[in-house]
């Protein structure tokens, strides 16, 4: 049964990593039993030049459509003076929002061979393997009254607005117990229920999914704050954390940096379940669009290629050709294979094609 794949390659170097990521994709195609059907869209700058919006509706109804989307990375200087309801990142907001994307997971794995490239010492951050899950259709991002006013006095007001409803903390906690069930049955709710209300109605109701669905799973309670700070004290003393959007949006970058750099860091953004039983899903790399490297041929492809792992086994429950995939990444990395944000004495420097054709020979080898 084929398979319908959107590609939002976005701006940056977001067409750079996404290539090395198709090669894989067709790979798949060509040695096992899979139909990767690719389409094209734009997003954020690139489809703000072409049509005068960021979220084109040719975009919207081709991600309506697919099974799943691959998207690179949108922003860029280029459009920082644009109206905010223009700007690139509108793009990537309005197509969450619009296809209901409202959890996102974020694993922070410590790859063996990368132990050393985290600017943390080894034993902090060595065997480290754990999930944020954060919440990526509220909180102070979509929240209204919002923007920015200038008052009878000259002065100027900018007004965002912190909101969660109890059914949406209830969805977004469950996904986080549900994933620990499959791992340590362990679960951090990060919030700021000592100065923030919205929050400690967070605290309150994730309480009572756990209480009434997810007995067997340890919750824990952690002010953001301390989270950050515990992220690069004790990173291994958590397994999955879940929390807001804009607090995960900060957490996210920061474990992403024990892993040695944000080019290692995939994500997948889940929806619920239409009356088909289809799940909407967008898979992405956490770094940006790295415009300052873009059309370099070095920026680091892997965070994008673990993303796909991600949709194998997310959208399509193909478990073993992502765990096959994923292993393949870690044979790389163990080889010395090295671009150039995670480069260590001793490495093997390479460009994003040829990291791209040493995780192809690594699938080669396994299969």
């Amino acid at each position: 049964m084929s398979k319908n794949i959107l590609l939002l390659a976005g701006d940056g170097i977001g067409s750079e990593v996404v290539a090395q990521t198709v090669r894989i994709l067709d790979w798949f195609n060509q040695n096992f039993a899979t139909y990767f059907v690719t389409s094209e869209g734009d997003i954020g700058g690139v489809a703000y030049d072409k049509t005068g919006s960021p979220l084109p509706q040719a975009t919207l109804d081709a991600a309506h459509k697919a099974d799943a989307i691959l998207l690179g990375a949108v922003g860029g200087p280029k459009w920082e003076a644009l109206d905010y309801a223009v700007r690139p990142e509108r793009g990537l907001l309005g197509i969450r929002k619009e296809l209901g994307l409202f959890a996102n997971i974020r694993p922070a794995i410590c790859f063996e061979a990368l132990a050393d490239a985290s600017t943390l010492k080894r034993e902090v951050i060595a065997g480290l393997d754990i999930v944020i899950v954060r919440e990526l259709t509220g909180d102070v991002y979509f929240g209204t009254p919002r923007g920015v006013e200038t008052l009878p006095d000259g002065t100027r007001r900018g007004v965002n607005t912190m909101v969660y409803t109890s059914p949406e903390v209830h969805r977004i906690a469950r996904v986080a117990f549900d994933l620990a069930e499959k791992r340590n049955r362990k679960v951090c709710s990060v919030d700021k229920a000592n100065v923030l209300e919205s929050t400690e109605m967070w605290r309150e109701e994730v309480e009572k999914i756990r209480a009434a669905e997810y007995p067997n799973i340890a919750l824990s309670h952690m002010y953001v704050d301390n989270a950050a700070m515990q992220l690069v004290r004790n990173p291994k003393q958590f397994d999955v954390m879940v929390t807001g959007n804009i607090f995960g949006d900060i957490l996210s970058d920061c474990a992403a940096m024990l892993t040695g750099s944000l080019g290692m860091l995939p994500s997948a953004s889940l929806g619920a379940k239409d009356a088909n039983g289809k799940t909407p899903a967008l898979y992405e790399p956490v770094h940006g669009s790295a415009p300052d490297i873009a059309g370099q041929n070095i920026a680091n492809p892997i965070a994008t290629i673990l993303s796909f792992a991600m949709m194998l086994r997310y959208s399509f429950s193909l478990g073993k050709e992502a765990d096959l995939l994923e292993q393949a990444v870690t044979n790389v990395l163990a080889s010395g294979f090295r671009t150039a944000d995670i480069m260590q004495e001793g490495g093997k420097k390479v460009s994003t094609s040829q990291m791209g054709d040493a995780v192809i020979d690594a699938l080669n080898q396994l299969k």
